[in-house]
């Protein structure tokens, strides 16, 4: 039996799709929530220091602290930017391995991505 490479391809593009579509939407839910506290919490800061409720002191405190959220949300994305290629590289293998055993009869297993 031969592989049909023109099916095999779309195959490979449709198991990614479906991979990436479903990550995408958790990381958009994730990112605009984050985004958006990070936005707040740049407001209520900006109005604490032209207030002076906010002074000198503590200003750089809390400047640190949106600094932080900022660094932990894009090593957040990162990592989940990282699992979703995970996910696309075992799907997308998963099915070139399957197209191969229904071709040649062998069981091929899946390796995890390196």
């Amino acid at each position: 039996m031969k592989i049909a490479v023109d099916q095999l391809v779309a195959d490979i593009k449709d198991v990614a799709t479906q991979v990436l579509n479903a990550d995408i939407s958790t990381v958009r839910g994730f990112s605009e929530r984050q985004v958006k506290a990070i936005a707040q919490q740049a407001a209520y800061v900006a109005g604490g220091i032209a207030s002076g409720e906010i002074t000198d002191e503590t200003r750089d405190f809390f400047l640190d602290g949106i600094e932080d959220m900022a660094d932990n949300f894009v090593k957040t994305l990162r990592g989940l930017a990282s699992v979703t290629i995970e996910k696309i590289w075992n799907a997308v293998v998963g099915v070139i391995w399957q197209a191969i055993s229904g071709a040649t009869g062998l069981i091929i297993p899946i390796h995890p991505m390196n």
